[in-house]
This record gives structure tokens, C-alpha cells and sequence, in this order.
């Protein structure tokens, strides 16, 4: 599983901070996922204010 940054972001940091293996950077307009260093904790889902991490069932790294 990964996870997707929706349209309803609005770019305020919460996820970034919360990333500790920094699969989360900040983008043009709302964060960038490396899937490659994501461990599918979820914590940037729980700590979004907005409900904009979604997470993304059946993807296959």
C-alpha cells in the first residue's frame, strides 16, 4: 500500500513532519510521495487535518 495526496491539500506540513523515513517532501503545490522509502505506517493519514492522504489499497511496489 502507498499513499495519495488529494486536491483538498493545502500544504500545511502536518504530514511531512509526521514521515520519519522522509517518504513525504514538499511539492510545487502539495507533498511528493517516494513510495520506495514509504513503510506504510499511515501516520500522515491520521495526523492530515484535511483528509487529503488517502490511502491506496492493492498498489504493488
Amino acid at each position: 500500500m502507498t499513499v495519495e495526496i488529494g486536491r483538498g491539500c493545502t500544504a500545511c506540513g502536518a504530514c511531512l513532519l509526521t514521515c520519519g523515513p522522509r517518504a513525504l517532501s514538499a511539492g510545487p503545490r502539495r507533498p511528493l510521495v517516494d513510495d520506495s522509502r514509504c513503510t506504510d505506517c499511515l501516520a500522515c493519514v491520521e495526523v492530515c487535518p484535511a483528509d487529503a492522504v488517502v490511502p491506496l489499497a492493492g498498489v504493488q511496489r
